[in-house]
């Protein structure tokens, strides 16, 4: 176990799975929250986000993690991380004064001689403005996924270090924490190593737009875009880990707040930005998906169904609903009789109204159309018996394909899924 303490400003989810994260590679971790409450429950062992894995890796690593409501906890660290998350509108703009306030804080309980990392997504230019001595001060990119942030955070790929000086060695006790990671380092200038960050999420959103659109074109004519993917990830320009699975657009806030953020350096440095826009135009197109194939086949059919809606959460293991296409799509059907369920999101909808129920199978009874959502992997265990019995009507759309569709043909459903034509029912059983 090493004897550097590494602290941690900020325990949001970026925060506390990072900080879990250097306990479990053996370094002795602070993590400072401002509300004691929280706090109380970290060093109880209960986390206040949803991620598999975490908790058990918390009481794995409880020696070596501490967590506290008092900034002074920070003084005796080595090293400390800001690590709160960005707050964004629905259009993706930040709101850097939290981050700003908590890195005054920070400096002003940190001991002279500390080094200050900024791991939380700041615009290119940010990290150089700040004050803190520029040979202990550093921004490190940060890569984690909702809902894989835990295997993300104690196994990266690399770690994108910006510096003021990239070609000088890092200070022991920074090079020793990230060596203990086992993966490359690669040092650069704070600008660049800020637009490294916002860069991996471009070629992830060019991805998923470039998915999305012939998906959808697969719809229209024929083709299959499932029996396509394989052959695109055969292709090593494309690669096996290729963002190929269509979808409901861009959300989450991470990705929307990346796009703004090269619209407005676009438009302030005088260069084109019309892809990143085309690529926003793709993702408000998309998302709108569920309500087009809900308004085609039901609603201009039958004025006054019983939707089950499965899904709130903008994407599987996170309670967060962040610009979720389920609540955008609750939002065009206010009005209409919506059942609804999700394994973890709260009861803040943002605005949207629905009735909620308490299990999956009992927002099925009586349905005239089943709606998912979200691609929960519990869903995948309802069985098309479940349907069948407790369904009246025989109408599936399933953007994400996670139901069993040749099963749900066979008795007689219509089943509606991404990239694909619209299944037909093999009877006329799908009649409401």
């Amino acid at each position: 176990m090493s004897d550097h303490i590494i602290g941690f400003a900020g325990l949001t989810h970026l925060g506390l799975n990072s900080a879990v994260s250097c306990a479990f590679r053996g370094f002795k971790t602070t993590g400072y929250h401002d509300d004691p409450q929280l706090v109380e429950n970290l060093n109880n062992g209960l986390p206040h986000v949803l991620e598999p894995q975490l908790p058990e890796l918390m009481a794995e690593c409880r020696e070596r993690l501490n967590f506290s409501a008092d900034i002074s906890c920070l003084h005796d660290c080595d090293l400390v991380y800001i690590a709160v998350d960005v707050p964004t509108n629905d259009t993706g703009e930040s709101d850097l004064s939290f981050v700003e306030d908590i890195i005054s804080k920070t400096c002003a309980a940190m001991n002279e001689k500390a080094i200050l990392v900024v791991l939380c997504q700041v615009p290119p230019g940010f990290t150089r403005k700040l004050t803190w001595p520029k040979e202990r001060l550093y921004y490190q990119v940060e890569t984690l996924i909702f809902g894989r942030a835990v295997d993300r955070a104690i196994n990266p790929e690399r770690y994108i270090i910006g510096c003021n000086n990239p070609e000088q060695a890092l200070p022991p006790v920074m090079a020793n924490l990230l060596g203990a990671f086992n993966c490359p380092v690669l040092p650069m200038k704070y600008e660049s190593a800020e637009l490294a960050k916002i860069s991996i999420n471009m070629f992830l959103v060019a991805s998923v737009s470039a998915s999305n659109t012939l998906a959808e074109l697969c719809e229209k004519i024929g083709a299959d875009w499932f029996e396509i993917i394989p052959a695109l990830r055969l292709d090593k320009r494309i690669g096996n880990y290729a963002y190929l699975n269509p979808g409901l657009g861009i959300s989450g806030g991470n990705l929307e707040r990346d796009l703004n953020t090269i619209l407005e350096l676009s438009e302030r440095h005088h260069t084109d930005g019309g892809v990143v826009a085309s690529w926003i135009s793709n993702s408000k197109h998309r998302k709108n998906w569920a309500w087009e194939k809900l308004n085609e086949f039901v609603l201009t059919k039958f004025p006054e169904p019983r939707i089950a809606l499965l899904g709130l959460a903008y994407k599987e293991n996170t309670h967060s609903i962040k610009n979720s296409p389920a609540i955008a799509l609750l939002n065009k059907i206010r009005g209409k009789q919506v059942i609804a369920y999700d394994p973890a999101v709260g009861k803040d909808l943002a605005g949207a109204k629905v009735n909620r129920v308490q299990s999956a199978l009992e927002a099925l009874d009586a349905a005239d159309v089943l709606l998912v959502m979200t691609p929960w992997p519990e869903f995948k265990t309802i069985a098309t018996t479940d349907l069948i019995e407790r369904m009246k009507g025989r109408i599936v759309i399933d953007p994400y394909g996670i139901l069993n569709e040749t099963e749900l043909i066979r008795e007689g459903f219509q089943y509606v899924t991404l990239g694909r034509p619209v299944k037909e029912a093999i009877s006329s059983k799908n009649m409401i």
